[in-house]
This record gives structure tokens, C-alpha cells and sequence, in this order.
């Protein structure tokens, strides 16, 4: 098992997670991430590709992104297509399931991130971080209640030193997943669809994570 964290020090402010909508148009996909990255701290951001595109043209559209991300600080991780991580310069893929995961966990690691979503069960989750997932995301499919999300939060945060992201749909759900020990908080729509902007709106979002800071 995953050693607990330790009690006597403070986890560090948590961070943005930035979740892109399913990508049509790359230099409006750019200029929203820098207008995200000039008013907000993002940790991460997750390129959800298009879908029906070939490997090339997957290829083309992270190495085009890469840059603007990284120049940030920010990692680029690619929603699935772990084949191809290298090639495009990102810096790890997220994989959703544990099928997937253990799929390509060791063609990319230890050099490159390897993040797991759509855990259905704790036991996964547990089985992942073990097999050495950088981090384990909960909430971004097949949502459960916000209520059980926030319970399986906590839990994790009590127990297991592998970071945690927890999904919010709403820029309100970002304060109380922050206090159920939240290490990132990943937001898509609620920062993308925001009528105000997405400058506005992620810089809205990164002020909601210093609700609490747990030990």
C-alpha cells in the first residue's frame, strides 16, 4: 500500500488542472490557454484531441500546443493516446481505466506523466497508484454524487501520498474539494463556457484554492 502522508506537514496550496474542450480550432485553443496562463497558476493542462483524426494529424495538433503550455510552466499531458506522447513533445497521457493504464504504464514512465481517470472503485484506484501513477483523478467519469466525490476525496487525502485531482464542474464545487484534500482541481467548462471569459474565469477558479489548506 501507498505510505500515508505525513501528518506533521502542510500540503502545498493545491493548483489548477486545466481539462480542454474537445479540440476543433488550435489557434483559438492557444489563445484561450494564454489568456488562462497570463491571469491564473496552472499546473497542468489535458488536450482532449479530436476525434477521427490519423496518428499525424494527433501528432501535429499537441506539437503545435506544446509550446504555448510548457512556456508556462505547465505540463501538456494528452487524454489517451499514450503511443504517441513522445513524438508530439507532450509530457505524459491520461488514461481513463485501468485497463488502459496498465497498458501503457511502463512505455511511459519514469520519463514521461502517467495519469489515470474513470477509476470505478477505490480497489482501482489503489491498484493504479501502486503501479505508479503519477496522479489519480476522480469525478470525471461517471460522476457520482458530488457528495460521494468529496467523501472519496477525503479518503484518499487521508490515506495515500499519490496526488489526487478532483474534477469540478463548477467554479463553486472548487473550495469544498479543496477542503476534502484535493492536491489539483481539474476544471473544464466551468472556465471554458464562462460567459465572463476564460481570463476572468480562471483567474476566478485559481482564487477559490486557498479556501483551506489541510495538514
Amino acid at each position: 500500500m501507498t505510505p500515508s502522508r505525513p501528518v506533521e506537514h502542510r500540503r502545498p496550496t493545491p493548483r489548477l488542472y486545466l481539462v480542454t474542450p474537445a479540440m476543433v480550432d488550435i489557434q483559438a485553443l492557444k489563445f484561450d490557454l494564454l489568456a488562462a496562463f497570463d491571469s491564473a497558476d496552472i499546473a497542468a493542462v489535458l488536450m482532449r484531441l479530436p476525434d477521427g483524426e490519423d496518428e499525424r494529424a494527433l501528432i501535429n495538433c499537441a506539437k503545435a500546443v506544446a509550446p504555448t503550455v510548457q512556456k508556462a510552466g505547465a505540463a501538456l499531458i494528452l487524454d489517451g493516446h499514450a503511443r504517441i506522447v513522445a513524438r508530439s513533445g507532450a509530457d505524459g497521457a491520461h488514461l481513463t481505466g485501468l485497463a488502459a493504464f496498465e497498458e501503457a504504464v511502463d512505455a511511459l514512465k519514469p520519463d514521461r506523466i502517467a495519469g489515470i481517470g474513470g477509476l470505478e472503485t477505490r480497489h482501482d484506484a489503489m491498484i493504479a497508484a501502486e503501479a505508479g501513477a503519477d496522479y489519480v483523478m476522480f469525478g470525471d467519469n461517471d460522476r457520482p454524487s458530488f457528495e460521494a466525490l468529496i467523501e472519496r476525496v477525503s479518503w484518499w487525502a487521508e490515506v495515500f501520498e499519490t496526488p489526487c485531482v478532483a474534477f469540478a464542474t463548477a467554479l463553486d464545487e472548487i473550495g469544498p474539494l479543496v477542503e476534502a484534500g484535493a492536491d489539483f482541481v481539474a476544471v473544464c467548462d466551468a472556465v471554458f463556457s464562462d460567459p465572463r471569459g476564460i481570463a476572468q474565469a480562471a483567474a476566478d477558479a485559481a482564487g477559490r484554492l486557498s479556501v483551506a489548506e489541510t495538514a
